[in-house]
């Protein structure tokens, strides 16, 4: 058999038999993603593609796992010769607490979204974090240092590690919504130190949490450049846009981590006032770039990478 279609994807009853599915497949696979959904995930062609690049004879493939399944799928990926696994919605919250071992990345933010197999020991690593802040500059040719940024879905594992990037990089201001305030509050408490010196001038905080709600959030944009989307809506065609069309202003920029379709109900509305977008496609190329630097201890492919997304 040679390398399985890009939508193949395999499930937690194959990984129990894996001698026996795998068998046959060649190149093996060593990599893959764990997601709920994960047929949409374009990470098959991205990493392959970096792997053919240094002609490494492996490949990486999507695993439908839930995160009630993680544990045991993590657990029967120790045992197999696999070299590291990315997480995705839902598992990167949930992946933390499965690790032998977090590094500073995965720890700081909370997330897990790359976790390298080291003599059958589990390393866990947040890529997403760095992977947004060179995806806003590719995009937009501009620092998250000097931007003021609102993250919608800042409770979530993408979300809460985009919060933690922001705060690193000493963002000129910082607001959390989620529709559980608390779990808002919370990422808010943990980074208050970062925020303590005054840079804006005027009367707004530089590190606020809101509830998810129009007036409150109205109420913030003003003072907003740059807006995240860390929620999965928009991966759904039906989906409605995290923001209505008329909060948004052409000042504002909007960086939308969803990337299939590439075009999201956020992004036309984005379009409609005005205001300069990007999906997730940059974001999944650098974070995927970092994930791949971590596997095999070298720089990856970037522009092999970028080809086989078509960015």
């Amino acid at each position: 058999m040679n390398e399985q279609s890009t939508t193949d994807r395999y499930t937690l009853a194959d990984l129990e038999r894996w001698s026996e599915i795998a068998r046959d497949i060649n190149p093996p696979i060593r990599l893959g993603v764990f997601g709920n959904p994960v047929a949409h995930s374009l990470s098959p062609q991205m990493q392959n593609a970096a792997l053919r690049a240094f002609e490494i004879k492996m490949q990486y493939a999507r695993f439908h796992i839930r995160v009630n399944e993680l544990r045991s799928a993590l657990r029967f990926v120790r045992e197999l010769d696999f070299v590291g696994i990315n997480l995705t919605v839902p598992n990167k919250i949930a992946g933390l607490t499965q690790l032998d071992v977090a590094d500073e990345s995965a720890s700081r933010c909370g997330a897990v979204n790359t976790v390298c197999l080291r003599d059958k020991k589990l390393v866990g690593s947040n890529t997403d974090a760095a992977g947004f802040s060179r995806a806003v500059r590719s995009e937009f040719s501009m620092d998250l240092r000097d931007l003021r940024v609102m993250i919608l879905g800042a409770g979530g594992g993408t979300g809460h590690a985009i919060a933690w990037q922001c705060a690193l990089e000493n963002c000129e201001r910082l607001v959390l919504v989620n529709r559980t305030p608390a779990k808002a509050s919370a990422i808010e408490e943990r980074l208050r130190r970062f925020f303590a010196e005054a840079r804006v001038l005027g009367p707004v905080a530089r590190l606020e949490a809101v509830r998810w709600d129009e007036t409150a959030i109205r109420a913030q944009l003003a003072d907003i450049d740059l807006i995240v989307n860390a929620t999965p809506l928009g991966m759904n065609p039906s989906d409605p846009a995290p923001l209505p069309a008329r909060l948004l202003a052409p000042h504002h920029i909007v960086f939308d981590c969803v990337y299939r379709p590439s075009k999201t109900a956020l992004l036309r509305a984005a379009d409609e006032a005005g205001a300069r977008g990007a999906n997730g496609l940059s974001m999944l190329l650098h974070q995927g770039a970092l994930s791949f630097s971590l596997w095999f201890n070298r720089e990856a492919p970037i522009e092999a990478m970028r080809s086989a997304i078509a960015l």
